[in-house]
């Protein structure tokens, strides 16, 4: 199916040990990860891909639960959608996932919102990273950051900001590094949380 939309697919796996194997062997831009898979699940493959630097991930699952959302998410994932998307949304979200954008199924995105703690008195959990990083960020990378809650891509922020899209990546990789995210939907999720 992606291959039918201009999509080029380099290698597959069965289980999670095999993708990251595969995804640093062979440097795709993003790797559709299920997350129920034999050995090494879909989170920590997730996880490790992401830490490596060996792609942005992309999870495409037929389960819904905040436990998978919530551990997707945290692992870096840039987008999670159900496998119930239809061709056209999945092609969307590859090309947008390899364009730096996340992406998220609009049947999760209330859920994946909620689950991110808020502050001191959220369940007794502590304030993470993102929301000291805040304070950290300049004007520029606020403005970035507001941008990349409203879904706009880095030549769209280059445009609108009237800097280059090297420039408009510094600054998306300045945010999720003060913001301790490891990917823009993560980024988007810490502050929307904060807020």
């Amino acid at each position: 199916m992606l291959e039918a939309h201009g999509i080029e697919v380099v290698g597959e796996a069965a289980d999670g040990a095999v993708a990251v194997r595969n995804a640093a062997a062979l440097r795709p831009e993003v790797v559709l990860m299920d997350l129920r898979m034999p050995g090494v699940d879909g989170v920590s493959a997730t996880r490790e891909i992401v830490e490596a630097g060996s792609a942005a991930v992309l999870v495409l699952t037929s389960f819904d639960e905040d436990d998978l959302v919530e551990g997707a998410l945290r692992a870096g994932a840039a987008g999670f959608l159900l496998k119930t998307t239809d061709a056209a949304t999945l092609v969307d979200a590859v090309r947008r996932v390899s364009a730096g954008e996340g992406v998220l199924d609009p049947r999760v995105t209330r859920r994946a919102l909620s689950l991110i703690p808020r502050g001191p008195d959220d369940a007794g959990s502590t304030p993470d990273a993102g929301a000291a990083g805040l304070e950290l960020l300049t004007v520029r990378e606020r403005e970035v950051l507001d941008a990349m809650r409203a879904g706009r891509s880095n030549q769209q922020l280059s445009e609108d900001l009237g800097i280059s899209v090297a420039t408009v990546k510094t600054h998306v990789s300045n945010v999720l590094a003060k913001l301790g995210a490891r990917s823009r939907a993560h980024a988007v999720a810490l502050a929307a949380g904060q807020s």
